[in-house]
């Protein structure tokens, strides 16, 4: 399913480019491609950790920039909607 959208492989010239704009603590706006991050710290200040090794700290706190990835993801279509449907 990865495959299929692009991820898993860096052999593929047009990889999924999901930007996300997050806060620098300098209160400086900037653009993070979502598809680079490993993972992300609260240690206290949030702070994201690139597949490169890279770790960028934001003023944004860890469940905000999980729901602006999580709601970019859902907008391509990586992560699915469920709703409920009564009597399914």
């Amino acid at each position: 399913m990865l495959r299929r959208f692009g991820l898993g492989s860096k052999h593929l010239a047009h990889p999924i480019n999901i930007m996300i704009e997050l806060i620098r603590l300098n209160g400086q706006p900037f653009l993070l491609n979502a598809m680079l991050i490993e993972q992300i710290e609260a240690l206290p200040d949030t702070t994201i950790t690139l597949m490169s090794g890279k770790k960028i700290v934001v003023r944004n706190e860890i469940n905000e920039v999980k729901a602006i990835i999580n709601s970019q993801f859902v907008k391509i279509g990586l992560i699915a909607v469920h709703k409920d449907v009564e009597g399914s």
